[in-house]
């Protein structure tokens, strides 16, 4: 079965801790997942404190906490336990009238969702959440990715951005522009709308799409105030450049999504390529800069032994970029189709899922071949089918691999509007 639609089985039972500071709320809970004692080991604290002091003696899988609580509230919390327990889970379950409070959590939550909150939905996000968290077996790698909060963005861009925010004339389609245009403040607003807090509808079309639906009343605090976007601070890192990485992302989204169209009616799929296009390389930009030095060993030992660096990442880590992207964009929330193509656009097989039809995997990954092969956006006049570096056993099986040749001249700059 596919690891990203499966939760693996043990008998170790999850552990969580719920934290509210109303008993009534707590008493709820306990009532509500009655049912899930037998595979779930549930605490429950009163407040951010007695949610610490049980941790330094029960560290757990999970934490739920509310936000409004007297003393350690819950941004203070979860801020606290990123630091202290990285390899936690970490989980807003608020009321819909605290967006200021929530801001101050955006940076240490993986997700948010909103009370009253439907059984069903609670224990599926938990169960996600740990099916994917289960994925990164490597100790180091599950800490730095458990303690992302923010992801770097282009300067020019957050300058921009700040700027636009702060003018009196503020127009939203102008921030969506801008937005649209960074890997990673388009990643924190994705976050955003697929968490059921905003109670936003959950089909995205693109990340500029997500920005017009939590409007700027939302983006200008989550962008002023709580840090959530962050200047790039360049690590120096020859052979990676966060620049080419947003230009390579965006090449790749809108090529996945040209090919989307051309080869099915369904738009989820088309939007979906867009998104996971244009996240598909934002593992890379996690380990150079959390992990530069190693990073740096990856680089020259594919550039020595003229190897993917993938291939290299998966010597010197244990693991790829497409996997920690995909590992963090689950856990934030983000649907299963696009966290699936970023964790398959180099190895589309690998899924082992017995499918003939067109998905977002397919169309990022040949997206990505062919936008690799040609000048800085599309592919020019030299690339060649035969050139490409594509998982042609799983084209084949999809029945598309004859494909390949129209994508390549539908992608050529004259061909792109």
């Amino acid at each position: 079965m596919n690891m990203l639609h499966s939760i693996a089985t043990t008998e170790v039972k999850t552990s969580i801790l719920f934290v509210d500071d109303e008993v009534n709320v707590l008493s709820g809970l306990r009532r509500m997942l009655r049912g899930q004692r037998g595979v779930w080991d549930m605490h429950f604290a009163g407040g951010g404190q007695e949610a610490l002091d049980l941790l330094a003696t029960q560290p757990v899988d999970v934490i739920v906490s509310d936000m409004r609580m007297p003393g350690i509230d819950g941004a203070e919390l979860l801020t606290r336990v990123s630091k202290q327990y990285p390899h936690t889970i970490r989980l807003v379950l608020s009321g819909q009238s605290e967006h200021e409070k929530i801001f101050r959590a955006i940076g240490p939550a993986h997700q948010f969702m909103s009370k009253p909150c439907e059984p069903d939905l609670l224990i599926k996000t938990v169960q996600r959440a740990c099916g994917l968290q289960h994925q990164l077996h490597d100790e180091k790698l599950q800490q730095i990715t458990s303690k992302i909060d923010s992801l770097p963005s282009l300067p020019r861009v957050y300058r921009e951005l700040v700027q636009e925010l702060e003018s009196d004339d503020t127009s939203l389609d102008r921030v969506a522009d801008v937005i649209g245009s960074d890997l990673a403040m388009s990643a924190k607003v994705l976050q955003l709308v697929n968490s059921s807090f905003f109670g936003l509808p959950h089909h995205v079309e693109s990340p500029k799409h997500a920005v017009s639906m939590l409007g700027l009343n939302i983006i200008r605090p989550l962008a002023l105030s709580a840090s959530a976007f962050g200047e790039f601070k360049d690590p120096n890192l020859a052979g990676f450049s966060l620049e080419d990485s947003v230009n390579h992302g965006l090449a790749v989204a809108i090529a996945a999504r040209k090919i989307a169209q051309q080869e099915t009616s369904d738009i989820e799929v088309v939007d979906d390529a867009f998104i996971a296009g244009m996240m598909h390389d934002i593992g890379k930009m996690i380990l150079a800069v959390h992990l530069t030095d190693p990073y740096r060993l990856a680089i020259a030992m594919a550039e020595k032994e003229s190897i993917p660096l993938w291939q290299a990442e998966l010597s010197v880590f244990g693991t790829t970029h497409a996997a920690v992207g995909a590992h963090l964009l689950g856990l934030w929330g983000l649907p299963n189709p696009i966290v699936e193509a970023v964790a398959f656009h180099h190895q589309p097989s690998a899924t082992n899922i017995e499918c003939t039809e067109f998905s977002p995997v397919a169309a990022v990954h040949a997206a990505n071949a062919i936008c690799g092969q040609g000048c800085d956006k599309f592919p020019g006049a030299n690339c060649s089918v035969d050139g490409l570096c594509l998982d042609r056993e799983y084209l084949s099986s999809l029945g598309r691999m004859d494909k390949v040749a129209g994508w390549i001249d539908l992608l050529r700059p004259e061909a792109v509007s």
